[in-house]
């Protein structure tokens, strides 16, 4: 066999660039990137923390609570994920329990009923997969949450400021209004869950975040969310007032919007936006009758 020419190139031996989905992902999923407690307590005073679900425990993974918001009462609401590997453990990663979404539903039934606002901020990978999660009932709390969230009789705001992934981000983010961080990413699986499935190849998750269409340009295009929130040069953890201060002033002018609102209207609004998220067609004949009439 005749030896190879030296110093002849042999092959593409150029590194791919890194998708720029991939880049986004890496930012949202930033250890030191703020995570909802800590715009919880940035943003809003005299916390009071609620426990339990009034039915199993108290998931250490959600936190929910009455505040203030300008000086007004409002209800918070965000998953936690932890800092250290003892709090990431315990909190599962944040990753909540079916008691974790039950928890954070009789929190939003109490806001409605003394007429309190609801601010959500997510950023979660997923509902907690364990066995134990599914026997007390994981799709059953997720799916009563999509439910009651579409009806609640008072504004609500939901935020994803980091990761925003399947169910377990949506259950906690049916409200008249959705906002994302700009390095956030929302989605219905993992790139790593999405390359497992579509190849057997969870390396080519780099592949499946481009493929997903996640990012926050990607989703705002969808129509899934209403804002897209600027982020300081390099991602929210290189300056957590800043990202604080942006967060704080677009709840601040989406609240007074959806004040302006009679409640016939905010809970029409609501259902017209999740009706018709995601509806695209290639031309004006494919337009089903109920979609162009507004049915």
């Amino acid at each position: 066999m005749a030896e190879k020419e030296a110093g002849r190139p042999q092959g593409n031996t150029a590194v791919p660039p890194v998708p720029e989905a991939w880049i986004r992902t890496e930012l949202a999923r930033n250890p030191q990137r703020p995570y909802p407690m800590d715009f919880i307590e940035a943003i809003f005073t005299d916390f009071s923390e609620i426990h339990g679900d009034r039915s199993f425990g108290d998931d250490q993974a959600m936190s929910a609570g009455m505040a203030r918001f300008h000086g007004e009462p409002v209800m918070v609401i965000g998953n936690l994920k932890g800092r250290t590997l003892k709090e990431r453990v315990a909190r599962k990663f944040g990753s909540p329990d079916p008691e974790g979404y039950r928890k954070a539903l009789r929190a939003m039934k109490i806001a409605e009923k003394f007429s309190r606002p609801i601010f959500t901020f997510i950023d979660l990978a997923g509902a907690y997969p364990g066995i134990g999660a599914e026997e007390r009932g994981q799709g059953e709390a997720i799916a009563r949450n999509l439910l009651e969230m579409a009806r609640l009789r008072v504004p609500t705001i939901a935020t994803i400021t980091g990761e925003g992934g399947s169910g377990g981000a949506l259950a906690l983010a049916v409200a008249d209004r959705v906002l994302m961080l700009e390095n956030s990413i929302y989605s219905v699986i993992s790139p790593e869950g999405c390359a497992s499935i579509m190849w057997k190849d969870a390396s080519r998750k780099q592949q499946a975040a481009e493929a997903l269409k996640y990012t926050a340009g990607d989703v705002q295009a969808l129509g899934c969310v209403d804002e897209v929130l600027a982020e300081p040069e390099g991602g929210s953890q290189n300056d957590p007032a800043a990202a604080f201060a942006t967060v704080e002033e677009r709840l601040r002018f989406h609240l007074t919007t959806l004040r302006t609102l009679s409640l016939d209207q905010l809970l029409e609004e609501r259902y017209r936006k999740f009706r018709n998220i995601a509806q695209f067609y290639t031309s004006e004949a494919a337009v089903p009758a109920a979609a162009s009439t507004g049915v």
